[in-house]
Protein backbone atom coordinates (compact mmCIF):
# COMPACT_ATOMS: atom_id res chain seq x y z
CA UNK A 1 0.00 0.00 0.00
CA UNK A 2 1.38 3.37 -0.80
CA UNK A 3 -0.11 6.40 1.81
CA UNK A 4 0.48 9.55 -0.25
CA UNK A 5 -0.87 12.11 2.38
CA UNK A 6 -4.93 12.87 4.38
CA UNK A 7 -6.95 13.30 1.66
CA UNK A 8 -9.79 13.64 3.90
CA UNK A 9 -10.46 14.78 7.63
CA UNK A 10 -14.62 14.46 8.71
CA UNK A 11 -15.59 15.92 11.71
CA UNK A 12 -19.06 14.73 14.12
CA UNK A 13 -19.92 18.01 16.22
CA UNK A 14 -23.15 18.96 18.19
CA UNK A 15 -21.98 22.57 17.72
CA UNK A 16 -22.56 22.33 13.50
CA UNK A 17 -23.81 25.98 12.91
CA UNK A 18 -20.72 27.10 15.13
CA UNK A 19 -18.44 25.31 13.04
CA UNK A 20 -19.92 26.26 10.02
CA UNK A 21 -19.49 29.46 10.90
CA UNK A 22 -15.56 29.23 12.04
CA UNK A 23 -14.64 27.74 8.80
CA UNK A 24 -16.62 29.81 6.56
CA UNK A 25 -15.69 33.22 8.20
CA UNK A 26 -12.73 32.47 9.92
CA UNK A 27 -10.65 29.99 8.05
CA UNK A 28 -12.37 31.51 4.60
CA UNK A 29 -13.12 27.94 3.15
CA UNK A 30 -15.85 27.91 0.54
CA UNK A 31 -18.47 24.86 0.79
CA UNK A 32 -18.83 22.59 -2.19
CA UNK A 33 -21.62 20.60 -1.07
CA UNK A 34 -24.25 21.46 1.77
CA UNK A 35 -27.37 19.02 3.34
CA UNK A 36 -28.81 19.45 6.42
CA UNK A 37 -26.08 19.24 9.13
CA UNK A 38 -23.45 18.77 6.25
CA UNK A 39 -21.10 20.77 5.06
CA UNK A 40 -18.35 20.10 2.15
CA UNK A 41 -15.11 22.20 1.93
CA UNK A 42 -12.15 21.64 -0.28
CA UNK A 43 -8.95 23.05 0.67
CA UNK A 44 -6.41 24.82 -2.18
CA UNK A 45 -4.36 21.74 -2.93
CA UNK A 46 -7.65 19.64 -3.31
CA UNK A 47 -7.80 17.92 0.00
CA UNK A 48 -11.65 17.94 1.77
CA UNK A 49 -12.77 19.11 5.16
CA UNK A 50 -16.32 17.84 5.98
CA UNK A 51 -18.82 18.94 8.92
CA UNK A 52 -21.52 16.40 10.07
CA UNK A 53 -24.05 18.09 12.47
CA UNK A 54 -26.29 15.81 15.21
CA UNK A 55 -28.25 14.63 11.84
CA UNK A 56 -25.59 14.91 9.32
CA UNK A 57 -26.06 12.11 6.50
CA UNK A 58 -22.74 10.08 7.78
CA UNK A 59 -23.30 6.65 8.30
CA UNK A 60 -23.54 5.34 11.62
CA UNK A 61 -20.32 3.61 11.86
CA UNK A 62 -18.03 6.50 11.09
CA UNK A 63 -18.14 8.66 14.09
CA UNK A 64 -19.28 5.73 17.01
CA UNK A 65 -15.75 5.83 18.50
CA UNK A 66 -14.68 9.03 17.84
CA UNK A 67 -15.60 12.33 16.38
CA UNK A 68 -12.83 12.90 13.79
CA UNK A 69 -12.06 10.52 11.13
CA UNK A 70 -9.20 10.87 8.88
CA UNK A 71 -8.92 9.88 5.33
CA UNK A 72 -5.71 8.53 4.18
CA UNK A 73 -4.74 8.65 0.51
CA UNK A 74 -3.71 5.77 -1.26
CA UNK A 75 -2.93 5.05 -5.19
CA UNK A 76 -5.77 1.92 -5.56
CA UNK A 77 -8.13 1.67 -2.82
CA UNK A 78 -9.07 -1.72 -3.79
CA UNK A 79 -5.60 -2.68 -3.52
CA UNK A 80 -5.40 -1.07 -0.41
CA UNK A 81 -8.57 -2.71 1.33
CA UNK A 82 -7.20 -6.02 0.42
CA UNK A 83 -3.96 -5.62 2.13
CA UNK A 84 -5.98 -4.35 5.32
CA UNK A 85 -7.65 -7.65 4.62
CA UNK A 86 -4.77 -9.63 4.57
CA UNK A 87 -3.48 -7.88 7.69
CA UNK A 88 -6.42 -9.07 9.93
CA UNK A 89 -8.01 -5.39 9.66
CA UNK A 90 -11.85 -5.29 9.75
CA UNK A 91 -13.45 -3.07 7.19
CA UNK A 92 -16.79 -1.81 7.86
CA UNK A 93 -19.23 -1.45 5.07
CA UNK A 94 -18.90 -1.28 1.70
CA UNK A 95 -16.02 0.09 -0.71
CA UNK A 96 -18.03 3.28 -1.92
CA UNK A 97 -17.25 4.79 -5.60
CA UNK A 98 -18.83 8.33 -5.65
CA UNK A 99 -18.56 10.72 -8.62
CA UNK A 100 -15.46 11.33 -10.11
CA UNK A 101 -13.62 8.35 -9.52
CA UNK A 102 -13.72 9.07 -5.96
CA UNK A 103 -14.01 6.22 -3.58
CA UNK A 104 -13.65 5.04 0.20
CA UNK A 105 -13.52 2.46 2.34
CA UNK A 106 -13.86 2.75 6.12
CA UNK A 107 -11.59 0.50 8.75
CA UNK A 108 -11.13 0.15 12.13
CA UNK A 109 -7.66 0.47 13.09
CA UNK A 110 -5.98 -1.85 15.94
CA UNK A 111 -6.65 1.66 18.39
CA UNK A 112 -10.67 0.69 17.99
CA UNK A 113 -10.87 4.06 15.70
CA UNK A 114 -12.31 4.25 12.43
CA UNK A 115 -10.54 5.43 10.03
CA UNK A 116 -10.52 5.70 5.71
CA UNK A 117 -9.15 4.70 2.63
CA UNK A 118 -9.76 7.32 -0.39
CA UNK A 119 -8.27 7.57 -3.36
CA UNK A 120 -7.05 11.15 -5.45
CA UNK A 121 -9.82 12.52 -7.68
CA UNK A 122 -9.33 11.71 -11.34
Amino acid sequence: MNVRGIAWVGVKTSRFEEMNHFVTRVLGLRSFGEARDFRGFRLPDGDKFELFGPNGPDPPHQFARNTVVAGFLVDNVEQARQELLSAGIELIGPLVKAEEGYAWQHFRAPDGNVYELTTPLN
